[in-house]
């Protein structure tokens, strides 16, 4: 009995350093994480990723950092703003319809905005952007715009569904950046597993 109490709490502490360590991971990768727009661009399209849509309409903090990101890159180079993101179960509308509306307040042409309102998580997001952006080029240049902690995946995922990205990054709040980097490492296990794995996650 002895005995397997100690596997047991080996395997315990094992899984507590991997977990940290993956932690670790998303950290350093987010320290690359461009956060100002470059300048003299030239993408074919604007990705913003969708977060929390408030119960009256808003964006979430974080959400509207993203769409602010997305506006300061459209002001510079006057391209089409994809908007990604399904309704969920607490939300008012799609991620995508809310980010519209706010981007439509602060300047945008609602004429130079496209809504992918079906997808519930990253990989989805880009898969139907890059469907959206289809005729666009046979390998639309995308600036892709969501939180810094976020942005290496995203990335990733936009160059597998057939992007050349680049990534630009909004703050975390700091309350939410223990959340975040613990979710963010268990979607790179979940990433890494559908890739070179093939396992069935999504």
């Amino acid at each position: 009995m002895r005995k397997v109490v100690k596997i047991v709490l080996c395997l315990v502490i094992a899984s507590v350093i991997i977990y940290g360590l993956l932690i670790g991971y998303v950290w350093i990768r987010e320290r690359g994480v461009r956060s100002e727009v470059p300048e003299n661009q030239n993408w074919d399209a604007i990705i913003v990723l969708g977060a929390q849509i408030r119960p009256d309409g808003s964006p979430s903090v974080q959400l509207t950092w993203r769409l602010d990101k997305a506006k300061e890159a459209y002001d510079q180079h006057q391209v089409p703003i994809v908007v990604c993101g399904a309704q969920g179960k607490d939300e008012p509308m799609t991620e995508a319809e809310g980010m519209k509306r706010y981007l439509v307040s602060v300047g945008v042409p609602e004429a130079e905005i496209l809504m992918d309102s079906e997808s519930f998580n990253t990989r989805q997001n880009l898969l139907n952007a890059r469907k959206l952006l289809g005729g666009a080029t046979e390998r639309p240049r995308v600036l892709v715009v969501t939180s810094d902690y976020h942005v290496p995946r995203s990335l990733a995922l936009a160059q597998d569904a057939g992007f050349e990205a680049e990534g630009l990054g909004s703050p975390c709040l700091p309350e939410y950046w223990l959340k975040n980097h613990a979710r963010e490492a268990l979607a790179w296990v979940k990433y890494w597993g559908v890739k070179y794995l093939h396992l069935p996650l999504e």
